[in-house]
């Protein structure tokens, strides 16, 4: 694939970038080698390769699913002006 300077513009006003005249080749080229390189990547052979979530194995840490207030439903609602069991009282402000 391969930008062309109308792209290049294109790009700069979808993005709010002010680009001049001058700058549109240079930036062409710099699009031209980043999609270059990512079509690099697609001809490497990941056949077999497990995702990872990181570059060192490790699992995940794991808790149970359990539902609760935590724990701390006072210390919450402390500083609130107004409160009645734990939940903040707004005024209304619809009619």
């Amino acid at each position: 694939m391969s930008v062309d300077a109308t792209t290049v513009r294109r790009i700069a006003h979808l993005a709010r970038i002010a680009v001049s005249d001058a700058e549109v080749p240079h930036l062409q080229g710099e699009l031209n080698a980043m999609l270059a390189f990512v079509e690099q990547l697609s001809e490497v052979n990941i056949d077999g390769v497990e995702p990872m979530t990181s570059v060192t194995p490790m699992e995940m840490k794991k808790r149970a699913d359990v539902v609760n207030d935590g724990e701390i439903a006072d210390d919450i609602v402390r500083n609130a002006p107004d409160t009645t069991d734990h939940f903040f009282l707004v005024p209304k402000v619809v009619e």
